[in-house]
């Protein structure tokens, strides 16, 4: 620095003049804003330092702040991360429950206005293997079940029991390949027999190509098994087409439809309608209600209104139905006939019960009344003319004349006296 100086003195001594003038000039001359030059070129010259000393400083309170003052930050977010972890498995359980719940709640309704008596059981198991179509329930020999007893749910059919222990009991699924049952059309009452595949579809064998069954018809339970109750639902068909022997039907479960987490298992079974009262009826399938009930006087009037049976029926002292009347009867009216006096002969009344009489006693039917003979008196007989005169028999032509039996044929419900 001497050297420097002393070898450009008369230099430096220039520029320290300029200088100093230029700091006296800037410090008399102000701009139009009335600040000084001098402080303008000070704060100028200023600020990039200034700016940088803040930027270290913020650097630093950061760095500060974030990593030493809020050291237990990151623990307490892992907290709260566990909290919502362990709220969202509660949650999951809760509307689990909630949901059992409500099939529990369900399965109860349906063990009410089933006419069958029901235990209510829940799968707890399957089978082991990977084609394995059998679940097991809570439920075993120590609450009633049986093998054989067939497991429902409001839906439809889900198996039978075919293993009861103590505390459980294995089911084989409708989807089984050895499962079987007899099931009856909907609208066409065609009969067959379902069968499982291993697969989610069933089929209805034992069809004849000539019977008619339509897609969506649904099917149910003929009773014939001795397993389920006759009239409970099965499903829908799916595919109905004509094979080489019988015809090809595939029928969707509806007792798989939803689950089988809780399940009924019939212990008393009562055989029902079909379709059961209140299903509604396959789709494009359009049936009538059942005809009112007519009683043996409105049967007979309406066979043939002149006729002297008909004027009988219609009587105040209303007789049996003719033999006429009697002869129009269905199969259907016969077996209601036959069930009647099977009740009555073991005082049973149907529908209050949980068991049905046995109908392998069946009374013999009551055969038609002995005529009896209105001349002498007794009661019960039935004309509707006079009786003859005891003379009549005096004038009765010969067997042997020609027309004689024609002319001297009494009227119709008129029995000749002297005969018994």
């Amino acid at each position: 620095m001497e050297t420097f100086l002393s070898r450009y003195r008369n230099l430096s001594v220039l520029l320290l003049l300029i200088v100093a003038q230029l700091l006296l000039l800037a410090y008399q001359v102000k701009s139009n804003q009335d600040v000084r030059l001098i402080r303008v070129w000070a704060v100028t010259a200023v600020t990039p330092f200034a700016r940088l000393v803040e930027w270290v400083r913020d650097g630093t309170g950061g760095l500060i702040s974030d990593y030493i003052l809020l050291r237990d930050v990151r623990n307490e977010n892992k907290a709260l991360r566990e909290e919502l972890g362990r709220t969202r498995v509660e949650n999951y359980f809760l509307k689990a429950e909630l949901a059992a719940a409500d099939r529990v709640k369900a399965l109860q309704d349906a063990q009410v206005k089933m006419p069958s008596k029901t235990l209510i059981a829940s799968v707890i198991g399957t089978g082991t293997g990977s084609n394995s179509r059998v679940v097991y329930i809570n439920r075993g020999s120590t609450a009633g079940i049986k093998r054989s007893m067939a497991v429902i749910t409001p839906e439809g059919i889900v198996g039978k029991v075919i293993a009861a222990y103590p505390t459980a009991s294995l089911v084989m699924l409708v989807t089984e390949q050895n499962f079987a049952a007899g099931v009856i059309s909907q609208k066409n009452g065609v009969r067959g027999i379902l069968r499982g595949q291993g697969t989610s579809v069933l089929t209805v064998e034992q069809i004849l190509n000539e019977s008619k069954v339509e897609q969506g018809e649904w099917f149910y339970t003929t009773g014939e098994d001795r397993i389920f109750p006759r009239g409970l639902p099965v499903g829908q068909v799916k595919l109905a087409r004509p094979g080489r022997n019988f015809m090809e039907v595939q029928i969707q479960p509806s007792g798989l439809a939803s689950g089988i987490d809780e399940v009924l298992v019939v212990i008393d079974g009562v055989h029902g309608e079909i379709p059961p009262p209140g299903t509604p009826p396959s789709p494009g399938v359009q049936i009538l209600p059942a005809p009112p009930k007519a009683g043996p006087a409105e049967g007979a009037a309406a066979t043939d209104p002149a006729s002297p049976d008909t004027a009988a029926a219609t009587h105040p002292a209303a007789q049996p139905p003719s033999p006429a009347a009697a002869e129009q009867r269905t199969d259907a009216d016969r077996l209601k006939e036959k069930y009647r006096r099977i009740g009555e002969a073991q005082n049973h009344v149907y529908g209050a019960g949980r068991r049905s009489p046995d109908f392998t006693k069946a009374p013999p039917p009551p055969g038609p009344p002995p005529a009896q003979n209105p001349a002498a008196g007794q009661p019960g007989a039935t004309t509707t003319a006079p009786a003859q005169p005891p003379a009549a028999p005096a004038a009765k032509p010969k067997p042997d004349t020609p027309g004689a039996t024609e002319r001297s044929k009494p009227p119709v419900g008129t029995i000749p006296p002297g005969r018994p």
